[in-house]
């Protein structure tokens, strides 16, 4: 099943997001299937439940355990974006679980 990387609902059963007209999927509604990514890129950062910033390949989770609804992700981070992870400058999830948000980095990850 596909689903809106806006609004997460199934495309063609629930998803009704207003979009722009390239980018209604043959549904009618939603994202274009060929556009929706279920799984982060290789140099996602991603962002936990707790609000945790963690890389794949990370010890403290199985890369398998990565999906949404529980897991945010942003892929194709800015190089610098990393670094500035923090209570004051927290990371927003654009894709996955957009609700997640990062304000702190994983100790394991960071090094």
């Amino acid at each position: 099943m596909k689903r809106c990387d806006f609004c997460e609902l199934p495309i063609g059963e629930g998803c009704a997001c207003a979009l722009p007209r390239d980018y209604i999927g043959n549904c009618g509604t939603g994202t274009p299937f060929s556009t929706v990514r279920l799984h982060p890129a290789g140099d996602a950062i991603l962002i936990s439940l707790r609000g945790v910033a963690h890389r794949l390949g990370c010890s403290y989770h199985s890369d398998s355990e990565v999906k949404a609804p529980t897991w945010g992700w942003v892929n194709y981070p800015a190089p610098q974006l990393w670094r500035r992870i923090s209570e004051s400058s927290p990371l927003k999830a654009t894709g996955g679980n957009t609700k997640r948000a990062a304000t702190r980095r994983c100790r394991s990850c960071d090094r």
